[in-house]
């Protein structure tokens, strides 16, 4: 699905924008915290988010990901989301060594021990250039 170009780009850690579709059409955009898994586009949340419910109504989403000044643009994923368990917080683990220096990725993992954190998993059904 992506390039090497693509999968380049989306190897730096960079913030996303994931937009859900709420029960009025709109889109609901969030900043998030992102991490390829083969051409798949993960993310974690807490299970009890607007952006779950969202995507348990209506899985059709988007991530957008650079567009920053000097990035030289970005990409928009669109596809469908899904929702799945983090056993033994696999992903959470994954995704805050990406983001944060180790001291705070553990702080934070501890913090969030008693949060019901799940994966959302975006397959791509399209990936645009964006400028």
């Amino acid at each position: 699905m992506f390039t090497n170009a693509v999968r380049e780009f989306l190897q730096k850690p960079l913030i996303a924008r994931m937009s859900t579709i709420d029960p009025d059409g709109y889109p609901h955009t969030v900043p998030v915290w992102f991490m390829l898994d083969g051409d798949d586009v993960v993310v974690i949340s807490v299970s009890s988010t607007r952006k779950v419910g969202y995507i348990q109504a209506n899985p059709r989403g988007a991530v957008t990901i650079g567009g920053d000044p000097g990035d030289g643009g970005g990409y928009l994923i669109k596809g469908e989301f899904s929702i799945e368990a983090d056993p033994e917080d696999a992903w959470v683990r994954k995704l805050t060594y990406r983001y944060e220096d180790p001291e705070q990725a553990e702080k934070d993992i501890a913090d969030w021990a008693d949060l019901d954190i799940v994966v959302l998993r975006l397959k791509p059904e399209a990936v645009l250039k964006v400028m």
